[in-house]
């Protein structure tokens, strides 16, 4: 398997909110003349609202709005001109006004993502490091990562992991002058909270410790002039801390707050800060409105807000307390999170409380991991009590119902967010087919097996007992593989689904850039095992194919689907793996949609290469068939150099010639980084030259008969299909005499002498097998994840 594509990460994203959108909770346009906040119009109905960030309604207040309207009348809609050479009138009073409430110096920004953009480079140095909390906002991410090409040192750890964070802080203590732990005060999704209070006491020791904080979900309805939840934990702002506010969302005006201590920090910004120097600024209304929603904040009415604020959540979170509803985190924020689990179940929840009129948003990919999608609930001033009771009680009658209509249950969405179960399991339903998982193939009827995957790769019957006779016993973790066998019967004993599965280590950048993965290795000279991970996978490193099958024609074909997924969801849990692979399906394949809601994300693999041999007699009218360009290839950089060369096909060999071909292999391995796999345990040579399906295609110097410039390992799937699985290669040679298409060329030849019907090349290299008549196909795969940490450290590594 090689690397996937760089832009994946984007194409998921879309093929997530593609989805969200086509199940109508993504996207939409608010309706109507007018909005108080209470409501809002949705697809022709009035629902009442419980999405907003507004959570002291402050937009709506009459201040901000007369100040605003004031404001446009006297200056006009913007002020157009850079902050640097001269603000808007009204700026001034502003920024005294939002200085007595940090009572600290701050600067007003754009907004938070063009503040972050402004700030973070101005404030890191080039001998400094940054360690990100990996659900710090993605403003926060995308400006740290700005500093890479400055060669900054940035690292990541697990949500509040301060363990985790107390091993890098050390680690970096030599190396650097500042370390930054950058984190959110209160995260947006979950409405969990930084712990601000450790962090003090880290930084108390570790003096090279600097907090930066992006607290703009914990703004005024907290706090201490409503300063938000960071400062009012942290009592004062120590000049090892940058703080970021916001003056929009509960602060009801528009713009971003950095507090800052260190006044030689604040002045080096504030000169020149990347955007806040060529950026717009604010337009006056919002300065006004702003200035108007101060004044809020600095008089007593705030902390009247702040407590009616926390009577709605305190109400809310003792009603949930009666149901059995998932509630991730259990907070005094207004911010909540339900879980569904899979996206699907979380589209039919929305849309089931939409239609009873209430407003709640969905928690996606890759704000969240796929299978941690669920409600995000925010509670404001808006809502009233009655309102914030139906909409509990229509949580609590349509949750059970979205469940059931989306084939899962309440205890798989407790686990996948590892929540505790406080009532009795399910009792599973009675089916009209069995599940069988067995742990080896000679457990399996052949004929079944074969029947299922005829002309497959190395996974037919016997190819798999060959694997399993490789990939167990052996000395080293990551060449011990767990094999399952999934097999789905009717009552007719029918197969439905069928699968082989792998429990492996594997090397977290096995997708990632080659770059990253060169940093890596050099980590892992001393550290053989950085950044690993035990993933569950639709087949293993050493197939490629179609390795699930479905009879997409049997009427049971999707309630067999689910229990496969429950089954890898318990296979999951029963091995502590941290990633599920499912791999190699075409791009049109009916399991797309399906596995697209249950909690998988799509991504392209490099696309599979295959020759069709059927109308086939002889290598030269095989040649004859090609396109002119590519005989002439086949003539001038095959053909000619064969006389130079001795081609062989060796069912047995020496030790000696094993251990050169052992040799060849390893040399491709590790000049390859771009498919960065763990390698394969010694024996695996010997017990292919022991297998009667294996054979090598050999090539060696004819001048020299001893030296071993080229081999292709092939499997024989029967009589149908032929597998150049791996490839060695002396590249002291390989430009001289083409090795790599001579071993090609001589494998078309081999199949057709074996009267094979299909050449199955496998992935990678496609210009080069196109150019000898391969067809590309595109394959992809459906990740799943425990969390979305690994990806996102891998992504600022590459």
């Amino acid at each position: 398997m090689a690397k996937i594509q760089h832009n994946n990460f984007l194409d998921s994203v879309n093929e997530v909110f593609t989805d969200a959108e086509r199940e109508g909770v993504l996207h939409l346009y608010a309706e109507g003349d007018s909005f108080n906040g209470r409501t809002i119009g949705v697809k022709n109905k009035k629902l009442f609202h419980f999405g907003t960030t507004g959570y002291l309604g402050l937009e709506q207040d009459s201040r901000l709005k007369e100040a605003a309207v004031e404001a446009i009348m006297r200056y006009g809609t913007q002020f157009p001109l850079s902050k640097s050479y001269i603000s808007n009138p009204l700026y001034r009073q502003l920024e005294e006004k939002v200085t007595a409430m940090y009572q600290n110096p701050i600067i007003i920004t754009k907004n938070s993502t063009l503040g972050h953009m402004g700030v973070i480079p101005s404030a890191v140095d080039d001998r400094d490091a940054i360690i990100l909390d990996h659900q710090v906002h993605w403003s926060v991410q995308s400006a740290a990562k700005v500093l890479k090409n400055r060669s900054v040192a940035i690292d990541m750890i697990r949500h509040n992991d301060l363990n985790m964070l107390e091993d890098k802080i050390k680690s970096k203590l030599d190396k650097h002058k500042k370390i930054w732990y950058m984190a959110d005060g209160i995260y947006s999704m979950f409405g969990d909270y930084a712990p601000m209070n450790d962090l003090k006491t880290l930084c108390t020791k570790y003096p090279q410790l600097h907090l930066y904080i992006d607290d703009v979900h914990g703004m005024s309805w907290i706090g201490k002039n409503g300063t938000g939840y960071a400062l009012n934990e942290l009592q004062e702002l120590s000049e090892n801390v940058l703080l970021f506010g916001t003056l929009s969302k509960t602060f009801g005006a528009s713009g971003a707050v950095l507090a800052c201590s260190n006044k030689k920090m604040y002045h080096k910004i504030k000169k020149f800060g990347g955007p806040l120097t060529f950026s717009a600024q604010l337009e006056p209304a919002s300065v006004a409105a702003a200035s108007a929603s101060a004044d809020i904040h600095l008089s007593p009415e705030i902390y009247e807000l702040q407590d009616e604020l926390e009577s709605r959540t305190q109400y809310f979170n003792s009603l949930l307390e009666e149901t059995e509803l998932p509630l991730v985190d259990k907070n005094n924020s207004p911010v909540f999170y339900i879980g569904t689990g899979m996206p699907k179940t979380g589209y039919n929840f929305v849309n089931r409380i939409m239609e009873e009129g209430y407003y709640v948003n969905l928690g996606l990919f890759p704000a969240v991991p796929v299978k941690n999608t669920g409600v995000r609930i925010t509670i404001s001033m808006h809502n009233q009590k009655e309102e914030i009771k139906g909409l509990v009680e229509a949580m609590k009658y349509h949750f059970p119902k979205a469940l059931e209509e989306t084939f899962t249950n309440p205890t798989r969405v407790f686990k996948a967010f590892k929540l505790e179960i406080n009532r009795p399991l399910e009792k599973p339903k009675q089916q009209s087919f069995h599940v069988e998982i067995k742990d080896s193939i000679q457990q399996i009827d052949k004929g079944i097996w074969n029947k299922c995957f005829r002309h497959q790769g190395v996974f037919d019957w016997d190819g798999l007992k060959f694997q399993e006779e490789v990939f167990i016993n052996n000395q080293q973790i990551e060449h011990n593989w767990i094999f399952k066998y999934v097999i789905i019967y009717d009552d007719n004993q029918h197969p439905i689904v069928a699968a082989y599965l792998t429990i492996a280590l594997w090397k977290d950048d096995m997708l990632s850039k080659e770059s990253a993965s060169k940093g890596i290795e050099e980590k892992r000279k001393t550290n053989p095992y950085y950044l690993t991970t035990n993933v569950l996978s639709l087949g293993s490193l050493f197939t490629e194919g179609e390795h699930l099958y479905v009879n997409e024609k049997h009427p049971l074909r999707k309630e067999a689907l689910d229990a496969f997924v429950q089954k890898l969801e318990q296979l999951e849990q029963e091995f502590s793996t941290k990633m599920t692979v499912l791999r190699d399906f075409k791009r049109n394949e009916p399991s797309y949609t399906y596995f697209q809601g249950q909690g998988f994300v799509r991504i392209q693999m490099p696309s599979a290469c295959t020759i069709d041999l059927v109308t086939q007699d002889s290598m030269a009218n095989y040649v004859s068939k090609l396109s002119s360009r590519n005989r002439q290839h086949v003539r001038k950089e095959i053909l000619a150099v064969q006389p130079l060369l001795q081609v062989k096909v060796e069912t047995s060999t020496s030790q000696k010639q094993l251990e050169q071909m052992t040799q060849l292999f390893l040399n491709v391995h590790q000049n390859n980084i771009g498919l960065n796999t763990f390698t394969f345990p010694k024996k695996l040579f010997q017990t292919m030259s022991e297998h009667s399906c294996w054979e090598f295609i050999t090539v060696h110097l004819s001048e020299a008969h001893d030296l071993l410039i080229g081999v292709m390992f092939c499997y024989k799937n029967g009589n149908h299909t032929y597998v150049p699985a791996f490839v060695g290669l002396d590249y002291d040679y390989v430009n001289k005499y083409h090795t790599y298409r001579q071993l090609l060329f001589q494998t078309i030849k081999r199949a057709l002498e074996l009267k094979m019907t299909k050449i199955d090349l496998g992935m990678t290299a496609s210009f080069e097998k196109r150019k000898l008549g391969a067809i590309i196909e595109e394959k992809f795969a459906y990740l799943q994840t425990g969390d979305n940490y690994t990806l996102e450290l891998l992504d600022i590594l590459e």
